[in-house]
């Protein structure tokens, strides 16, 4: 039985919500929004992920972006699928 129905972080990984915040915002956008270095300081998916896995705090800004933009991220990249 599905223990977290009304998570809307249930069933995805971290490592998909930064892709798909790095594809939909890019670095650039994300070091504005989050100051965080790991957005600005020579960027990549896997060292965002390493320290966002060791920074509860960073993550979870991380996470509320991701949710606070959800309908938005997913629309554009269905948009981006029929074209």
């Amino acid at each position: 039985m599905d223990n977290q129905p009304y998570n809307p972080l249930h069933g995805l990984t971290l490592k998909n919500i930064v892709i798909e915040l790095e594809a939909y915002f890019g670095f650039e956008t994300l070091g504005k929004t989050i100051k965080i270095k790991c957005f600005t300081d020579d960027p990549s998916i896997q060292s965002t992920l390493k320290f966002l896995r060791k920074t509860p705090w960073a993550r979870e800004k991380v996470e509320q972006l991701y949710i606070k933009n959800k309908i938005k991220i997913q629309n554009s990249f269905e948009s981006n699928e029929l074209n």
